[in-house]
């Protein structure tokens, strides 16, 4: 077939670059506008109109839906994976096929901008990924193929999503031959849950709750957008944490003991430190930072 790719975050590259290797022809590559990066906000594209450049395959960056109309009715499907933008249905029926989505959960759990994230906030232990139409509802189209993955307690959204980007290509492989050979989707079943996008606000660390809901909130959201608190009035974020079995430390209390940096949470629980950022420095150790801030008792994050 000849596919188009609506894609912007690096999680969609282990599909293009599967689809490389295919019959199926890549003619097209859609992602979203140069963005402002960096300290100095210079204008940087993404890291798919990136791998576009190195493939030699045209890219559009439309500043509205309506700019693809005249570019996608010559192709059988598009493929969108983390596009970040809604399509109209008068858009999604331009092609032959229409369009195809790659969603990181197991639809219907986790419509939305960050499905991966609020599995892990919540504590799952099985996610997935679905193939499924694109319609105007938002993640609500017929399912073409599904694929569970058992959740690492240890995977943070930055590990899931890469072991997730690699399952797309048995799942999209899967949702090209239905297509292909005429085969239907199947609606959706189930209570369908939601997983609206992660403000910064909301990735702050609040030590009033327990040491595993701490623990699950660090893992949902690093790096993106970062869990952090504030040490001294300055931002600090936490990138890694285990729930520890020390008890009797007060809630935001920052205590040292046997070369582990431990905070006391809710319901005498306590999350220990392991990787942090503190305000204007790189990733290090929580016991290279504890070193450093030469902790005198008493100290708090909060």
């Amino acid at each position: 077939m000849r596919i188009g790719v609506a894609a912007t975050p690096e999680v969609a590259i282990p599909t293009l670059d599967w689809l490389l290797q295919t019959d199926h022809e890549v003619a097209l590559i859609i992602t979203q506008p140069d963005k402002p990066s960096g300290r100095g906000r210079v204008l940087k594209q993404s890291v798919v109109a990136d791998w576009a450049d190195l493939h030699t395959i045209a890219v559009v960056k439309p500043l509205s839906p309506k700019d693809l109309i005249g570019k996608i009715a010559d192709l059988d499907c598009i493929i969108t994976i983390g596009y970040g933008v809604l399509l109209p249905q008068e858009i999604l029926d331009l092609p032959k096929y229409g369009f195809i989505n790659l969603h990181f959960s197991l639809l219907p759990a986790y419509r939305g901008a960050a499905p991966a994230q609020r599995a892990l906030q919540n504590g799952e232990v099985v996610t997935g990924v679905t193939v499924f139409q694109l319609e105007k509802g938002m993640d609500t189209g017929p399912i073409y193929s599904q694929l569970s993955v058992a959740v690492d307690p240890s995977w943070r959204s930055v590990e899931l999503l890469s072991i997730l980007s690699q399952h797309g290509p048995s799942v999209i492989e899967e949702a090209l031959t239905m297509i292909e050979e005429g085969v239907a989707p199947k609606p959706q079943s189930g209570s369908p849950s939601l997983a609206p996008k992660i403000t910064k606000e909301e990735a702050r660390l609040d030590f009033s709750k327990t040491a595993q809901e701490l623990v699950n909130a660090v893992r949902a959201f690093t790096y993106d957008p970062g869990a952090w608190c504030l040490w001294k009035t300055e931002p600090f974020k936490v990138t890694s944490a285990l729930v520890s079995r020390e008890k009797r430390i007060e809630v935001g209390q920052v205590v040292v003991l046997d070369n582990s940096v431990l905070v006391g949470c809710a319901k005498d629980s306590t999350i220990e430190l392991l990787t942090v950022v503190p305000s204007g420095k790189r990733e290090m150790s929580a016991i290279e930072w504890a070193r450093g801030a030469r902790l005198v008792g008493g100290e708090r994050l909060g």
